[in-house]
């Protein structure tokens, strides 16, 4: 358990302290360390608290860091939720039996080895799913639109209306996400999250009481991120492919992905500025992806506000304002 010397930050600041919302849990991390905290079913909670490595040198390029970041961020999410699936006891089926493939691993690969298997086809199977959905699909449409209208649309209509596709189907995934009551649940825990983030950040003792009434929308949240990500894309694509006059929709696909790299590092600079300061400008630009986590943030009850409070609490650093933003 977290000493409570560490329970509030004294006066108002921002952190880097951020999580990620789980299957019946938080996964926090600081400067130092990374901790995965789950509700087990029989209410108890199991609490995973590592070191964190150390970052590269080329961390402190611009751009470059944005990339690594997602890059990390995403593998150890994946692996975070899986754990979580396995704590929660969502992946218990004593009553079904195991198929012959699934035998046969078990005979052939350690316990390690099918984790790492198993995480990587997962992070393989999410990045397709969202390249299908964000990148081919879009472009896919407005090659179709482009070649039936006669004469075609025209290449500022092109990347509008791939713009405008990939928002509404950004949009339309999340809506249906949080529709369904497994997912309504980690969105619940990723309100917990932002709630204890926003308590520590107003100088006030973690407590469930503190938190509670703190707000569910966080400026530097990871929807935020994804939500610019479509938004950097869109605008890099106009006035790219424009002038370039690009219009055939397997080269588009290509060069997306080419500019993907590219997206994230411009992504993540804007969002550290934007995070950073309180002008109204900043405030117009965090505007949209706040709305977004209207999709992606729900009301917790008092035991996950227990979680997050937990998982903050071992992740805050000795030295203080070690986590300052």
């Amino acid at each position: 358990m977290a000493e409570n010397k560490q329970e509030c930050c004294g006066t108002p600041y921002k952190t880097t302290c951020g999580g990620q919302a789980l299957i019946e849990g938080i996964l926090m991390q600081g400067p130092d360390k990374r901790c995965i905290v789950v509700r087990k079913p029989d209410g108890a909670l199991e609490v995973k608290t590592e070191d964190t490595p150390e970052r590269p040198a080329f961390w402190k390029i611009p751009f470059f860091r944005g990339v690594y970041t997602f890059v990390m961020s995403l593998y150890n999410g994946m692996k975070a939720l899986m754990y979580s699936a396995e704590v929660s006891g969502m992946e218990d089926e004593e009553d079904a039996e195991p198929g012959k493939f699934e035998q046969w691993l078990s005979r052939h690969v350690s316990s390690d080895g099918m984790m790492r298997i198993m995480l990587t086809v997962s992070v393989l199977l999410g990045v397709g799913l969202a390249l299908v959905l964000f990148i081919f699909l879009p472009s896919f449409i407005v090659g179709v639109v482009n070649a039936v209208v006669p004469g075609g649309i025209g290449l500022w209509a092109m990347g509008i209306l791939e713009g405008v596709l990939k928002a509404a189907i950004f949009v339309g995934y999340l809506f249906l996400c949080s529709r369904m009551k497994e997912i309504h649940r980690v969105f619940c825990y990723h309100g917990a999250e932002h709630k204890t983030i926003f308590c520590y950040e107003n100088g006030l003792p973690l407590t469930v009481e503190n938190v509670r009434w703190q707000p569910r929308h966080h400026p530097r949240c990871g929807t935020s991120f994804l939500f610019v990500v479509i938004i950097i894309s869109i605008v890099l694509s106009v006035a790219l492919f424009t002038p370039l006059e690009i219009s055939n929709v397997w080269l588009r696909m290509a060069l997306h992905l080419l500019l993907l790299p590219v997206v994230m590092g411009v992504t993540y600079e804007f969002n550290r500025f934007v995070g950073r300061h309180e002008n109204i400008l900043c405030r117009v630009l965090r505007a949209p992806g706040l709305w977004m986590q209207n999709f992606t943030t729900f009301e917790p009850d008092d035991s996950m506000i227990e979680v997050g409070i937990r998982a903050l609490q071992e992740v805050l650093p000795e030295e203080k304002g070690k986590d300052r933003w």
